[in-house]
């Protein structure tokens, strides 16, 4: 079985459809999305109905879906990330609205063989950035494997009896083999606004089987993303930082 694992696609239709185009010339089992479909981009529902057609799914909630469907208060969101809540909020059909409510509260077991949350096993909302955090979050898996987003950056965090390792992924095409006796913590990146200077949109593919991970960067149309983002009058800043990956 094969696994695509995404996360944080934020309204980005172009970046999406660039990496289930990749998906189509593999062979893709199940798909898996690690919350916040929507917030800063302009196409809050393409990308939902997009990602419901995906078959067989799991998803679940980001701090930004919450947000838009008034689950979460913006106070501590930032102007940029508050605007563009704002506007969403503005645009979303109710049909995609109530999808967005539908969607669970990680973290899920699946299988009983991996955890998927979107910040933190032991809180949805909280950001992994170090091998500190990561420690933390090990002790709450029942499982040795776990899939989280939230962050923006693809990164893997390894569970060893000397502690936690930390192994920042760059480049097209990463490859991680699990080796017997540890336990793995892993963030494939964010489709709709990679923050890791690196503008290419990114994924995971999980093979089961050969028991590895390979992580995916694909180009997408940023152009368009952009030229949508300013069309509607969204904060210019969001159309700016998909450049540079920031």
């Amino acid at each position: 079985m094969r696994t695509l694992i995404f996360s944080d696609v934020h309204g980005n239709i172009e970046a999406l459809n660039a990496v289930l185009k990749f998906a189509k010339k593999h062979r893709i089992d199940r798909y898996v999305c690690l919350g916040d479909l929507v917030g800063y981009g302009a196409s809050p529902n393409d990308t939902i109905q997009k990602i419901q057609s995906l078959k067989p799914l799991i998803a679940i909630r980001g701090n930004h879906d919450k947000a838009v469907t008034d689950m979460e208060a913006i106070e501590t969101f930032n102007p940029v990330a508050a605007a563009a809540i704002a506007w969403t909020k503005a645009h979303i059909a109710k049909k995609n609205l109530e999808f967005l409510q539908s969607l669970p509260r990680g973290p899920l077991t699946v299988d009983n063989e991996f955890i998927v949350c979107h910040g933190a096993p032991f809180d949805e909302d909280f950001y992994i950035f170090g091998e500190f955090d990561a420690d933390e979050a090990f002790d709450y898996m029942k499982v040795p494997l776990g899939f989280f987003g939230h962050t923006h950056f693809p990164v893997i965090y390894t569970k060893r009896d000397e502690g936690v390792e930390c192994q920042f992924l760059a480049g097209p095409i990463n490859l991680l083999k699990f080796e017997k006796g540890l336990s793995y913590l892993i963030n494939p990146g964010s489709v709709g606004q990679p923050r890791d200077r690196n503008p290419r949109a990114a994924f995971a593919i999980y093979d089961h089987d050969l028991k590895q991970v390979r992580f995916h960067r694909v180009d997408y149309e940023i152009s368009e993303a952009q030229k949508k983002i300013r069309a509607a009058g969204l904060p210019p800043a969001l159309a700016e930082r998909l450049t540079h990956g920031l």
